[in-house]
Order: structure tokens, then C-alpha cells, then sequence
């Protein structure tokens, strides 16, 4: 997958490169990150990419000539979604994970700076994203967390499909707690059931701790999953 970043601070994205599997993903050729920085598109002497705001207002904005320049250089590949970081954007979900690594070649990512940014930038993505409700010096940051969460679903990044399969947020519910050696670590120690050897009794009891893990933390999660079970249930009384 190719990976195409428009940001004023390109260097941030730097240790992707050397994250883990991540960092691996991109030595072996799974994924490659191409940065293009707006300055250099811009064609006055001074390099200007932000100026003041039309009607007053603090700070400055994100001017849009160096911007679309530096997309339009961008090579196109057919499958491939403009997305613009910004917190007025839709909030990033899992599944919007799953279907940029599966449905794309490539993903272009405009990261915000300044104040804010001319609103016909907004006319260059596909969608908007947010990585939560509160607001950040750029868009660097949530850029480099969506790669991270596209790269690592791309095969080949991961080892074990099913330890993608199996993680929170692959469904509604949340996952089930782990544990390794020793058995027993400062008075706290493993469910007996985990070395009992019984696997039915090991599914049994990880979907139990799912279940409550996910009502406890995320009832909204919880109310998801009881609404797709409720969904399911009258399918396959339809259909029976």
C-alpha cells in the first residue's frame, strides 16, 4: 500500500519507519510512506503557506494554493481515499481500519496546522476523520495513527491473522484478559481454568470475561452487541 502524507512537519512521521512490526511492514515492502511538505510547493520567496483569516480572528490559516499543489503532484493510484485529519471529522472506528487496508492501494493524508485551514481544502478529501473529541497543534499525530492501525492489518505486517481476528473492537465486544508466566506473581495469580488444559472451558470462560469486561467499560459496545445478537437470533428464526 502506498501512503502519501501532505504536512508541514514531515519529520514527525520519521519513527514509523523503526516502530516494530510496524517499522518492519515498511522495510519489507508491505507499505511505503512518501512525504510531501506544502512549503515546498508554495511560490513566493518567503515559502508562505498560512495567512490571515478573511473577517478577524486570532491565529492564522492554512492557505490552500501550496496544499493542492502539493496533491496534485502526488502519483494516482485506482484505488486510493484522500483523507483529512481534522477533529470536525467523523470519529475513527475499527472497521474504517479494516476497510482502507482492504479496499485501498493507497491513502493520502492532509494534516492540518495553524489555526485551521482554508475551507475549500476541505474539497480535496474523500472524508473527514477524527481521533477524538478535543484538538491537537496539527494533524501529524492522528495521521500516524491511522498508519499504524491500517499498516498492521495489511498481510504480511502481522504474523497470526487470528490475533487480529480475536482483539477488542474486531467485534462489539472487548477482548478477554491474558496471561503468561509465572503462575503466580505478587499474590496475584492465574485462573485455574487456564491451566486446566480444558479448551471448552477456556472458550467458555474468555467469552464470560468479554462479556463483562465490555458491559463494565463500554455499554455502548454492550448495547451494540445485544442488538446484533437480538438481529441475528430473528434471522435465523426467519429463515428456520
Amino acid at each position: 500500500m502506498r501512503l502519501d502524507v501532505v504536512s508541514l512537519a514531515p519529520e514527525a512521521f520519521a519513527p514509523l519507519l523503526g516502530l516494530g512490526v510496524i517499522g518492519r511492514a515498511f522495510g519489507a515492502g508491505i507499505a511505503e510512506l512518501h512525504l510531501h511538505n506544502p512549503r515546498d510547493f508554495a511560490t513566493d520567496r518567503y515559502r508562505k503557506v498560512d495567512d490571515e483569516p478573511y473577517g478577524g480572528g486570532a491565529g492564522m490559516v492554512l492557505k490552500p494554493e501550496p496544499v493542492y499543489a502539493a496533491v496534485e503532484a502526488i502519483p494516482v493510484l485506482q484505488r486510493r481515499r484522500v483523507l483529512l485529519m481534522s477533529p470536525q471529522g467523523r470519529p475513527l472506528q475499527q472497521a474504517d481500519l479494516r476497510r482502507w487496508a482492504t479496499d485501498c492501494d493507497q491513502l493520502v493524508f492532509l494534516c492540518g496546522h495553524y489555526e485551521g485551514f482554508d475551507e475549500r481544502i476541505r474539497a480535496l478529501a474523500d472524508e473527514e476523520v477524527s481521533i477524538g473529541d478535543f484538538v491537537l497543534t496539527g494533524g501529524e499525530l492522528p495521521a500516524m495513527t491511522i498508519i499504524n492501525g491500517v499498516v498492521r492489518l495489511l498481510p504480511g505486517t502481522v504474523g497470526t491473522q487470528a490475533c487480529l481476528e480475536e482483539e477488542s473492537h474486531s467485534t462489539p465486544l472487548l477482548e478477554h484478559p491474558h496471561y503468561t508466566r509465572p503462575a503466580e506473581f505478587r499474590g496475584m495469580t492465574v485462573p485455574d481454568v487456564l491451566r486446566s488444559g480444558d479448551h471448552g472451558a477456556i472458550a467458555r470462560w474468555r467469552h464470560a470475561q468479554q462479556l463483562e469486561r465490555t458491559r463494565e467499560r463500554r455499554p455502548d459496545l454492550f448495547a451494540r452487541w445485544q442488538n446484533e445478537q437480538s438481529v441475528d437470533a430473528g434471522a435465523q428464526a426467519a429463515g428456520g
